[in-house]
C-alpha cells in the first residue's frame, strides 16, 4: 500500500502543477488554461484518497486532520474558482487566476511547513 500511497502522492503533486503553471502562464491574456480543470480534480481526488489511506493505516502516519481540513477547504476554493472561470470565460480575469496561484501556492506551503 506504501507504493499507491507514493503514486497518489506523485499524481496530486503533478495535479497542482498543472493549475499552478496553467495559472501563471494565463496571467498576461487571463483565462482557464486547457488542462486547469483536470489538474484540480485529479489533485482533490488523489488528496482524498491519500488521506483515505493514511487513515485507515494501510499507508503513511496518521494524518493531521486540522491540517487535512484546512488543505480541503482551500482545495474545495480553488476547484470552485477554476470552474466558474471555466464555465464562464469572461470571469477568468487577472484576479481570478491570482487568486488561484495564490490558493495553490498557499496549499502547498500548508503541505510542507505546517508539522
Amino acid at each position: 500500500m506504501e507504493t499507491l500511497y507514493d503514486l497518489l502522492l506523485v499524481l496530486h503533486l503533478i495535479g497542482w502543477a498543472i493549475v499552478l503553471g496553467g495559472a501563471l502562464t494565463s496571467l498576461r491574456a487571463p483565462r482557464i488554461a486547457p488542462g486547469m480543470l483536470h489538474g484540480i480534480l485529479t489533485a482533490l481526488v488523489t488528496g482524498i484518497a491519500m488521506v483515505g489511506l493514511a487513515s485507515s493505516g494501510l499507508a503513511a502516519d496518521e494524518p493531521d486532520n486540522v491540517k487535512i481540513g484546512v488543505k480541503l477547504v482551500v482545495a474545495v476554493a480553488v476547484t470552485a474558482l477554476v470552474v466558474v472561470g471555466n464555465n464562464r470565460p469572461e470571469k477568468a480575469t487577472r484576479g481570478l487566476l491570482g487568486a488561484v496561484a495564490g490558493l495553490t501556492a498557499l496549499n502547498v506551503a500548508i503541505a510542507v511547513l505546517w508539522h
